[in-house]
């Protein structure tokens, strides 16, 4: 099974930056997707960003330009940098990856609330 567990989150100003972590750990076998989903209050999970091996980042239009996903794979962590963030980003962030043997795993969620 796969543990990921965020960090970053937190409150910050219109314009602002925040950049998060999630760290994947247990059996590993290959994590060939890593990426960040978020959840708005009513509103459904969408995808943010994501990373498959071996292609290029995946972007939900509305982050285009504004938030940069990368991984390192030798630390298993993926980051999420979050620049000239918007009231609009205000969400539940969750870490998810897919192990091509363990499935899918999910993290617990990190509060990122963009308010003055």
């Amino acid at each position: 099974q796969v543990q990921l567990v965020e960090s970053g989150g937190g409150l910050v100003q219109p314009g602002g930056s925040l950049r998060l972590s999630c760290v994947a750990s247990g059996s590993i076998f290959r994590l060939n997707v890593m990426g960040w989903y978020r959840q708005a209050p009513g509103a459904e999970r969408e995808l943010v960003a994501r990373l498959i091996s071996g292609g290029s980042p995946d972007y939900v239009d509305s982050v285009k330009g504004r938030f940069t996903i990368s991984r390192d794979d030798a630390k298993n962590t993926v980051y999420l940098q979050m620049n000239s963030l918007k009231p609009e980003d205000t969400a539940v962030y969750y870490c998810h990856a897919n192990d091509i043997v363990r499935g899918a795993a999910w993290g617990q969620g990190t509060q990122v609330t963009v308010s003055s």
